[in-house]
Formats: structure tokens, C-alpha cells, sequence
């Protein structure tokens, strides 16, 4: 039977960063776009429904969050994740992105060092760079052979012990490796995080995006006690495919910090009310449920479809199978070219654009990032596009 999200859906010419900046990033417009992390499904329903109830009202004026915005947060975070979030906890927030330099301009001072751990999504360097923090690298360690990552916790103890080191930002589940950190890991980095004062980030735009026969995502809050230096950023645009209303939440436990962070958003007057934004937000949270669940089956099925082509059918490629997110990261190296090579290949030779690894720090080198939120015949055409390439054929 023919999924919904088989259904083609075209974008273009809809103001869509994905499809129509094609000509700008890549240098033509005819590359098959796999690159920015948004899907090409329609959002659930129930957004939908939302958004034109809301539109129906004629006056469009300032907003204020409704308590039953915080309630959908409370009570999807449980019935997900079984993490119990306190109503007080919560400040709203205009993206993870601007959260990231939110904290940075709250919790370090100018010239003091942010840890991040690359390959990892470009805003987690470019927030420390714009806000005057310095990055300090704590590098992700990959088995070439599997190409399984994991962290690298000694290092993050000496990084971490510097006496420069304010803040870590964790990408959980991780962005672009696709993993899901263990138990284990998470309650190592908190443990670094206590022994050494460090304030924790965790980005878990994705917590929601892990598939039923990988590992289950374990909240970091969930391990964290009282009086850790903890925020959590959540929303639910990645889950439903609503990253164009940007509004999302943080979880600070702590008064100090929760004000912190509030200080710099009201230094920015930044209200983030955007009365549209909030009800996409809470339909999501309250009735996206099934259509997630369908989703997560979907993403499964293009997961195993491209995990098994390109490893069985792309001689110079290969790659792992995520535990979450719907990205996929591919080993490029033995094709044995520069990034600037590699970029070019996929745009001018096969016709596809994704996101050069090189993007996501140094350690991305050699790697591209693939898509996979789209149907089944897109990636089958690509794929078909990148064997015919690496074949020298033509498009």
C-alpha cells in the first residue's frame, strides 16, 4: 500500500531555502536538493487545522504563551520521554540556533571558551565565533572501519579542566553522526560537567527522531541531580516538520540561569510570540503523535534503503546506519578527493546537493550529509544519479 509520504509535494517557489537557493548554493538550479534538515512531508494534520483556525481570526496582534502551550510541552515530555518537567522550568525561545547564542552571551564571557564536539552542526562554531567566545574542540572519535563515533570522555576531561572552560553544547541525539549517546556517556558528561563547574547545552531538537531498532534516547536531564548547571533545548519543529514557525523551548531548573538566559532574550526584545508559531507549536505537541509514529516507520524504510545502496552499489562510499535523526552521513574518503572536488562531483557530476562534511568542522572532511526526510523514488533517484556519476556516465 502506497504511503502518504510517498506523495510528491512540490515546494518550489515557495520561499523554501531547500529548493530555491539551489542556483546560489550549488550553481544550478536542477540538483536534486538532500541538504537542509527540513523534510519534504506535509506537516500532521492537526497543524494544519490549527494554523488556518487561528489564520480565521482576523487580528493578528502581540500574543502572550497560553498555559496550555507549556501544558502540551509538560505532557508530551512525559508521555515520551519520561521526563517530568516542572511548568516554572520552561522559557520560551525564538530557535535552538539563537538559544545556542543566548547561552553563550549568558553563561561565558567574552574571550572565555565554549566546548563543542565536532563533526558537528556549523551554529554550534559560528555561535561561539559571532558571540566573541572561543571554541574549544573536544573531537568526536570515529572507528574507520565501522564508522561508529563515539566521545572521546578523557579528552573532554582535559578540555573541560581548562581553566578558561565555561560551557560544553551537547547534540543529542547527534547531528550529523546520527548517534544516540548511551547512558553511560551522558552521566560521564555530567559527571565532567560537576567535577570542573561547566555549564551544559543539550540540544535535543531530534529527541524524537530515534527509530524502534536502535537504542532508546535517554534525556540528559533525566540523569541530571539537583543543582546541575543544565538547560535543555526542545521544540517540536524537526519532529513535524515545522522548522519554518521557529519557536522553541528551554528547560533551566535553575532560577539563576533561567534568568540568565531571560536577560539576554530581553536584552534582544525578543517576545517570540508569533500567535501562528504557537499554535503549529502545541498541535504538534497535542495530537502529532500518530502521524510521528507513521513517520518513524517511513524513515526506517529509506534509512535501510540507503544504508544498503550505497554500501552494496557506491564503490568509494560508504556508511553507517543512524540511530536517530533523518540524516545520513556519508564516508566519501576513498574517492580520494579534496572537499572542493568532493562538492563538485555530486553537484556538476551526479546532480545532488547536500552538505559537504567539511561544513561541520575539520573532522567532517571527506564526508557528505544526505537527507533522507523525502519519498523513497527521490533517494532512489539520487543514488541512481551517484552510481551513474561514479560510473562516468551521464545525468
Amino acid at each position: 500500500m502506497t504511503s502518504p509520504f510517498d506523495q510528491p509535494l512540490n515546494r518550489e517557489h515557495t520561499c523554501s531555502v531547500k529548493l530555491d537557493v539551489r542556483k546560489t548554493v550549488f550553481g544550478r538550479e536542477d540538483v536534486i536538493p538532500v541538504w537542509v534538515a527540513d523534510m519534504d512531508f506535509a506537516a500532521p494534520e492537526a497543524v494544519t487545522h490549527a494554523l488556518s483556525e487561528r489564520a480565521a481570526h482576523p487580528v493578528y496582534g502581540y500574543t502572550l504563551f497560553p498555559d496550555s502551550l507549556y501544558q502540551s510541552i509538560i505532557d508530551w515530555f512525559r508521555e515520551r520521554h519520561g521526563w517530568e518537567i516542572k511548568r516554572h522550568w520552561i522559557l520560551m525561545a525564538p530557535g535552538v540556533v539563537p538559544s545556542l547564542h543566548a547561552a553563550c552571551m549568558a553563561y561565558v564571557a567574552p574571550g572565555e571558551g565554549v566546548i563543542v564536539q565536532p563533526p558537528v552542526y556549523p551554529p554550534f562554531f559560528s555561535s561561539v565565533r559571532q558571540s566573541g567566545r572561543e571554541i574549544i574542540e573536544n573531537p568526536l572519535a570515529c572507528d574507520d572501519e565501522t564508522g561508529y563515533y563515539r566521545m572521546d570522555l578523557e579528552h573532554l576531561e582535559a578540555c573541560a579542566a581548562r581553566p578558561d572552560a565555561r560551557l560544553l553544547m551537547l547534540c543529542s541525539p547527534h547531528n550529523p553522526v546520527g548517534r544516540i549517546w548511551s547512558e553511560q556517556e551522558l552521566k560521564a558528561v555530567l559527571d565532567i560537567a560537576r567535577r570542573h563547574d561547566l555549564v551544559v547545552i543539550s540540544d535535543e531538537i531530534h529527541c524524537d527522531l530515534t527509530f524502534a531498532d536502535m537504542p532508546r534516547h535517554r534525556m540528559l536531564a533525566t540523569l541530571a541531580r539537583p543543582g546541575d548547571a543544565l538547560i535543555t533545548a526542545i521544540a517540536p519543529s524537526k519532529s513535524f516538520n515545522i522548522p519554518g514557525l521557529g519557536l522553541s523551548a528551554l528547560v533551566i531548573p535553575d532560577k539563576e540561569q533561567r534568568n540568565a538566559m531571560q536577560a539576554v532574550f530581553d536584552s534582544m526584545h525578543l517576545p517570540q510570540c508569533n500567535p501562528f508559531s504557537i499554535a503549529g507549536f502545541e498541535a504538534g505537541y497535542r495530537s502529532g503523535g500518530p502521524w510521528l509514529n507513521e513517520l518513524m516507520v517511513y524513515l526506517q524504510k529509506n534509512r535501510d534503503f540507503v544504508v544498503d545502496r550505497v554500501n552494496a552499489r557506491l564503490p568509494g562510499i560508504k556508511t553507517r546506519a543512524p540511530e536517530g535523526t533523518y540524516l545520513v552521513w556519508l564516508d566519501c574518503r576513498e574517492m580520494g578527493l579534496d572537499d572542493a572536488a568532493l562538492k563538485r562531483f555530486f553537484v556538476q557530476d551526479a546532480g545532488v546537493g547536500m552538505n559537504p562534511g567539511i561544513s561541520f568542522g575539520e573532522q567532517g572532511s571527506g564526508f557528505m550529509r544526505l537527507n533522507i526526510g523525502c519519498p523513497e523514488a527521490v533517494l532512489a533517484d539520487v543514488l541512481q544519479r551517484i552510481e551513474s556519476a561514479l560510473k562516468g556516465g551521464e545525468l
